[in-house]
């Protein structure tokens, strides 16, 4: 696992870049407020229930939730799982929302 900062990601979605998001925060969190990602909830990534981002072990995935916490979790778990690339977004929303 590595981190990326809102910053860099504001970036890369910016410059057009085609990225691989995981919001790992709960469905109403994700309704509140998203960027876009593939909303898989750390509780399904911790029982194993991740067969549509399979495809993606070998790609980069970059997982946000509201703080950095259960993203940095999820990364750590899909690592475990044979993820080869994962990113953790530090501060996830609530610093992506006080920078932009």
């Amino acid at each position: 696992m590595q981190n990326i900062t809102a910053e860099e990601l504001k970036t890369r979605l910016d410059s057009g870049e085609t990225l691989h998001l995981l919001d790992v925060r709960e469905p109403h969190e994700n309704a509140e407020f998203n960027i876009g990602g593939i909303l898989l909830p750390l509780g399904q990534i911790r029982s194993a229930q991740i067969d549509k981002i399979e495809s993606l072990k070998a790609e980069e995935v970059i997982c946000y939730c509201r703080s950095g916490n259960r993203s940095g979790q999820a990364c750590v778990l899909l690592d475990s799982l044979g993820f080869s690339n994962t990113r953790n977004l530090t501060g996830g929303m609530l610093e992506w929302q006080r920078k932009f």
